[in-house]
């Protein structure tokens, strides 16, 4: 799974990089984020239903069902990940992926050992060309009793490539920017991007031990990719 992402750009960085406009235009961006959480409120692109062209906005990490009765029915993390085997069938995916997908801006995901006896080790992931990763996302609207709308997105997940292997055996779909345009496309509902959902090459991403403190919510700043910076500095290869 993906549970803790790295997102260091701001809100003008994001939009010139995945070249989207915010919306609205003074989009309350939050700053940046070194250890974003499920739950939290983060920039998504997508493709505006009226103009065609990409937009920014801010959506809750968690994707609410537009068919969801109660908040409360969304158990834990159940909806954070939507894995890319069940994308075509899962009642959850099934909708967004046919007529809502997004991209997912970020700078580097967490992740740790699996099946490893506690304290688990975190481990930085990051593409190696240093540029900002575009993890492929699905988002939904849903509305409250009140009429209040919610919008919410899920990153999706694949089998691990080589490298990420030898921590977890699952990895975020990292997509190429040649492949933003066809993802994002609204009208595609018949041709789906089913192929695009393949783990990225490992030669094309790096990884580094990271801070242990990471896996507590309240702990946010750089110093938690410090033990990334100093495994590198070192040139040891992790695991």
């Amino acid at each position: 799974m993906c549970g803790r992402y790295v997102r260091r750009s701001d809100k003008q960085k994001i939009a010139e990089y995945f070249h989207a406009k915010p919306q609205p235009a003074e989009l309350p961006m939050p700053g940046a984020d070194y250890n974003v959480a499920p739950t939290t409120h983060q920039p998504i692109i997508r493709q505006s239903r009226e103009s065609g062209e990409r937009e920014m906005v801010l959506a809750r990490w968690g994707l609410v069902p537009f068919f969801t009765k109660e908040l409360s029915d969304i158990k834990g993390l159940s909806t954070i990940n939507a894995r890319a085997e069940s994308i075509t069938k899962a009642p959850t995916w099934r909708e967004p992926f046919k007529k809502r997908r997004c991209i997912v801006p970020a700078n580097s995901f967490y992740e740790w050992v699996k099946d490893s006896k506690p304290p688990k080790k975190p481990y930085v992931f990051e593409l190696a060309n240093g540029n900002p990763i575009g993890f492929a996302g699905l988002w939904d609207a849903w509305k409250d009793k009140e009429g209040h709308w919610l919008q919410s997105f899920a990153i999706v997940t694949t089998e691990a490539n080589e490298l990420m292997s030898r921590v977890h055996p699952r990895m975020p779909v990292i997509l190429n920017p040649r492949d933003y345009d066809r993802w994002l496309d609204r009208e595609q509902t018949e041709q789906l991007p089913i192929d695009l959902l393949r783990p990225l090459d490992s030669d094309e991403m790096e990884m580094f031990e990271a801070n242990p403190k990471v896996g507590n919510v309240r702990n946010n700043g750089p110093e938690l990719l410090r033990a990334a910076v100093v495994a590198a500095e070192d040139g040891a290869l992790p695991l």
